[in-house]
């Protein structure tokens, strides 16, 4: 990795660090919004890893969110005060290790799905995804563990603007260093086209495992930083609508444009909380809204990369 690149980053964490120490000031609806525009930026840059520039079409991003949502819950939230953890310990130390180990998980998930299904492309790959997100979703649901169909509740909010957008800075530069190592050639090699990949003796399988477990596992950390920001888990919150949510944000963006992709996270997140004020009408409006901007912008509202490629 480039120096430079690594000084971004702790530049990035420095900022975050110093926005969270006065945060208190802030109104609490705008800090809310901003914290839900963190988190779908840690969303959109892993799934841009799978759709964008590994060329695959992912629907069950939610799903995996969903596994690190509730895995980090249940550890801050059941093991941690089992292990009699004090107040301080739980949020500086059991909450981020918690974050890990959805990941881990929601990545595990991943590969569970990956490894039998990834030999399929294009839509067959979308449709089970899809498939695997439901499960997820059902599971959760009938699980009294975890809440079953009544949810989670009691999550403590331990989301603030460090862990969020330290993540999403942390997200970022994972990504992008993997695009700029010889092993995203790999990636980028796949999404050009797959079958002359294959046919220069690159394993294409793993590639594509290797983009959909990092990817989970940032999806899962995403879904971690959800549950304590909200505080209450429903596995209706982890549905095919939000996989979509999540895919229309890469779309937008553009496929494989990494800026453009964190710019399209932030404008959605933030117009869907301008049109709550029309209530009823809220998703008709958004829907129409992105009907007009992909006939008019099929390729993408931002159309620059951050990663641009070399010739060979």
């Amino acid at each position: 990795m480039p120096p430079k690149s690594q000084l971004y980053l702790f530049a990035a964490l420095l900022v975050a660090a110093v926005a969270s120490a006065f945060s208190g000031r802030m109104d609490p609806y705008f800090l809310d919004v901003a914290l839900g525009v963190g988190i779908s930026l840690v969303l959109a840059a892993s799934l841009n890893l799978i759709n964008g520039f590994t060329g695959q079409f992912s629907l069950g991003h939610a799903g995996f969110m969903a596994v690190g949502a509730y895995t980090s819950a249940m550890v801050t939230t059941v093991l941690g005060p089992q292990l009699g953890a004090s107040a301080a310990v739980l949020q500086w130390a059991v909450f981020p290790a918690s974050l890990i180990l959805g990941g881990l998980l929601a990545a595990l998930a991943g590969l569970a799905v990956g490894a039998p299904s990834l030999r399929l492309k294009g839509d067959y790959l979308a449709i089970v995804t899809l498939g695997f997100g439901e499960i997820i979703r059902v599971i959760l649901q009938n699980v009294e563990a975890v809440g079953g169909a009544r949810g989670l509740v009691g999550v403590p909010n331990y989301t603030n603007l460090f862990w969020t957008f330290g993540g999403a800075a942390v997200t970022v530069y994972v990504v992008w260093g993997l695009l700029n190592s010889t092993y995203g050639r790999g990636f980028l090699a796949v999404a050009d086209d797959e079958v002359a990949a294959e046919a220069m003796g690159l394993n294409t399988t793993r590639y594509k495992i290797t983009a959909f477990a990092v990817g989970s596992f940032f999806a899962g950390v995403a879904g971690g930083l959800y549950a304590h920001l909200k505080g209450y888990l429903n596995p209706s919150g982890f549905d095919f609508n939000k996989s979509i949510e999540i895919v229309v944000m890469v779309i937008l963006g553009g496929m494989g444009k990494h800026v453009g992709v964190l710019i399209a996270a932030v404008l959605l997140t933030v117009l869907t909380e301008v049109l709550r004020k029309f209530g009823d009408y809220r998703m008709i409006l958004y829907s129409v809204l992105l009907i007009v901007l992909m006939l008019t912008r099929p390729q993408g509202l931002f159309t620059w990369p951050l990663w641009k490629r070399k010739a060979a």
